[in-house]
């Protein structure tokens, strides 16, 4: 009976023996590859988090200095920012938050060349398409108006549309042309929810150019009534 069971017991080991002869290097191939994987991917975990606790110290400066209205340590602020952590959302965040200070600050052309590189290179297309809106602003104060269309012609999200046809409006109206104007603001009014507030400031403009939509709707309705009648 022991003689049987030893005879078996080598068996098994001849068996695994032959097994790991011919497979023994891919397993372990395979075991390093997976192992290496698994290290690569919590190295990138690690380096991840580490990049991002440093632009978000960066940004808490840059932050504090746009609290003080500072907008030389903002604009140096946020070029460490963006040449450090450039694909991070904290320099998308930082570089619309340094235009909005050097455009209050007078400086112009420094908040058009933030918002151009965020247009260019911010993480995530939200970030561009407010940077766009943002920079069809600085234009239209600076008289520039093509180039403040332009930028809005850029705008592609669904949910900034509606913004967009109203900014676009107010560069029509500065341009003369009214009729184009309401236009773009009756677009802007209807792509707008009724329970956002700054709907009822595209009806003003509306309003101030003989196009009421609450006189629109009463219109419509009337002749909509009226061919019923008939």
């Amino acid at each position: 009976m022991a003689t049987s069971l030893d005879l078996q017991e080598q068996e098994q080991i001849d068996q695994l023996k032959a097994f790991w002869k011919q497979y023994g290097n891919l397993i372990t191939w395979v075991l390093i590859a997976v192992l290496g994987a698994f290290a690569a991917w919590n190295g990138w975990n690690w380096w991840q988090r580490e990049q991002g606790y440093k632009a978000g110290a960066l940004y808490g400066e840059l932050e504090r200095a746009a609290q003080g209205g500072e907008a030389d340590k903002v604009t140096r602020a946020f070029n460490d920012l963006r040449e450090r952590h450039g694909g991070t959302t904290y320099a998308a965040q930082g570089a619309l938050l340094a235009a909005k200070v050097q455009a209050e600050k007078g400086q112009a052309d420094a908040a058009r060349a933030t918002l151009a590189w965020a247009i260019d290179k911010a993480e995530g297309d939200p970030y561009r398409d407010i940077a766009r809106l943002r920079l069809a602003a600085v234009l239209m104060d600076q008289k520039q108006y093509d180039d403040a269309l332009k930028a809005l012609d850029g705008v592609k999200g669904e949910e900034f549309k509606a913004l967009a046809a109203d900014r676009r409006g107010d560069v029509l109206q500065l341009q003369g042309k009214a009729a184009e104007a309401k236009s773009a603001y009756q677009a802007a009014y209807a792509g707008m929810d009724p329970a956002v507030e700054y709907r009822q400031l595209v009806e003003a403009k509306l309003t101030a150019l003989g196009a009421a939509p609450a006189a629109a709707a009463a219109s419509a309705a009337s002749a909509a009534a009226s061919g019923g009648a008939q």
